[in-house]
C-alpha cells in the first residue's frame, strides 16, 4: 500500500470551520471595542476642557514679562501674538486658530489692577451649566 499524504476533504472542511469562527470572534471583539471608543470619545467631561484650557493660559500667564495687548469679552492678545478666543457659535475656545476646549457655553475675559500687578480674570460657563472663575496675576 502507497503511503497517504496530504489533507483529506473533511480535515480541510474542518481547518475552513475553526478559522471562520475565530475570524467571526475576532471581528465582534473588534466592533464592540470600537463602539465603546466612539461612545467614550463623545462623552466628553466639562471639567476636562476647563482644565485643558487652565494649563494652556497658566502657561502664557506665567511667561516672564508678557504683556496684553487687547482684551475684550471674548478675546484676550497678548504680545507675542496668542490670542485666546471664545467662539461662542462653535461652543469653544481657540488659542489662534486651535481649538484647545470645547463644550463651553460662555467665556469672558476681564483685566483688573491690584497692588500694581495686573490680573486676568476669566469667567468659563460649562456644558453642564457650572461656572468657573479664575484669577490670574502677570509675572513682570
Amino acid at each position: 500500500m502507497k503511503s497517504q499524504k496530504g489533507i483529506t476533504l473533511i480535515s480541510l472542511t474542518i481547518y475552513i470551520i475553526v478559522m471562520v469562527i475565530v475570524v467571526t470572534v475576532v471581528a465582534l471583539i473588534s466592533n464592540y471595542m470600537f463602539k465603546n471608543m466612539n461612545s467614550v470619545s463623545e462623552a466628553i467631561d466639562p471639567l476636562t476642557e476647563y482644565i485643558r484650557f487652565n494649563s494652556f493660559f497658566t502657561d502664557e500667564v506665567n511667561t516672564t514679562g508678557i504683556k496684553i495687548l487687547d482684551c475684550q469679552d471674548d478675546y484676550i492678545l497678548f504680545d507675542n501674538n496668542v490670542q485666546y478666543t471664545f467662539v461662542e457659535a462653535n461652543e469653544a475656545i481657540y488659542l489662534n486658530k486651535a481649538k484647545i476646549a470645547k463644550n463651553v457655553t460662555n467665556c469672558k475675559f476681564s483685566i483688573t489692577e491690584n497692588d500694581g500687578k495686573k490680573q486676568i480674570n476669566v469667567q468659563i460657563t460649562l456644558d453642564d451649566n457650572e461656572t468657573k472663575s479664575t484669577t490670574y496675576t502677570l509675572k513682570d
